[in-house]
């Protein structure tokens, strides 16, 4: 469904740039299982050339069940899509908000007392980690198979994405919690020791560590408890999923994957997405929810062209369209206006236009 949501994404901008009189040009380039099955490649060079000519890119979540089965070799994403996408352009920092729109506190499974005022930012580092490292093999032997992930960072891999979180939270509350496993893997032994000595950088900031575990567990249980998180790519990639229960749906979590590290005013070259995938169930049928694309491309406009006004005017659009009632299947609650795809990046557009 990424081309679906993406045009929604367009939609909205071009309302942006008619009410705050910006012109965006646009230019499209194919990623994923359909440019895959046509070309046996995954990521075209010349969508990696459109990319790194363009001030941020805007990205449709990529897939096909068709190549999600065990055994099958390589596939869009271990043919290295959007994996080599982001190691391409230099993409370290992955920024996942997770805010609980009042309006939405019936949609939780959880109560509504325990999201009321959610309001978190989960960091994930990108480039590094079990994802990445080597050896990575599946072995077939006759005695058996097996196979071997390897989980490797450096210092400066740990030491860039740590600071990352700390420049987040002394913009925001001033508390960062580090996720690891300390003591049980190595490579959480370094990070640790990396985010302590970070931290002598941000004496404004508490900084608190945290077992990937038992942070999983507090995540659910008190959520208002965190401002900004910083952890590895698996944990990240695995909490932030988690974390989409308390905004509601996975329709609502927006993400930034980012080539620097935020400060005040810079602009950063950046990718943005939603984290829903691509749910190809849904393809075609005007259902998917457009909302974490429209959210991701207010982070675009506040982190790659540093126009802040313009990312609220987004933020506030989506938070008046649910307020007055309308919403796509995943998030529908009783009493509300049940809208498709279009029709909410629609409604989205107009609020942001006035």
């Amino acid at each position: 469904m990424g081309p679906e949501v993406t045009a929604e994404g367009v939609k909205i901008l071009g309302a942006v740039g008619r009410r705050f009189h910006h012109a965006f040009t646009f230019r499209e380039g194919q990623i994923g299982a359909g440019v895959f099955e046509r070309t046996g490649k995954a990521l075209p060079e010349e969508t990696i050339e459109i990319c790194r000519l363009s001030d941020a890119v805007l990205l449709g979540a990529v897939g096909s069940p068709r190549w999600e089965k065990p055994g099958l070799g390589v596939g869009p994403e271990r043919g290295y899509g959007l994996i080599r996408l982001r190691k391409e352009l230099g993409l370290f920092a992955n920024v996942r908000p997770v805010r609980v729109f009042s309006s939405l506190l019936d949609s939780t499974n959880l109560k509504p007392d325990m999201v009321e005022g959610v309001d978190l930012v989960i960091v994930r580092e990108l480039t590094g980690g079990i994802y990445f490292g080597q050896p990575k093999q599946l072995l077939r032997t006759p005695w058996g198979r097996r196979a071997i992930d390897t989980m490797a960072y450096s210092e400066e891999e740990i030491r860039r994405i740590v600071r990352v979180g700390f420049e987040l939270a002394r913009g925001r509350r001033k508390r960062l919690t580090s996720v690891d496993k300390f003591q049980i893997l190595r490579t959480s032994d370094l990070w640790r020791e990396i985010a302590v000595e970070v931290s002598s950088e941000y004496p404004d900031v508490e900084l608190e560590h945290s077992l990937a575990d038992s942070f999983a567990m507090r995540l659910i249980l008190s959520p208002k408890e965190f401002d900004v998180v910083v952890t590895e790519s698996l944990f990240g990639d695995i909490l932030s999923d988690e974390a989409s229960v308390l905004a509601g749906s996975l329709g609502m979590m927006p993400s930034a994957s980012l080539a620097g590290i935020p400060g005040s005013g810079n602009k950063l070259f950046g990718l943005y997405e939603p984290i829903h995938g691509s749910a190809p169930g849904l393809a075609g049928l005007n259902i998917a929810n457009p909302i974490a694309t429209a959210l991701s491309t207010a982070m675009m406009l506040r982190y790659s062209f540093a126009l802040t006004d313009e990312a609220t005017s987004i933020e506030d659009g989506v938070d008046l369209v649910l307020r007055e009632g309308y919403r796509t299947g995943d998030i529908m609650g009783g009493g509300n206006k049940r809208v498709g795809t279009a029709e909410m990046g629609s409604l989205i557009a107009a609020r942001v236009a006035g």
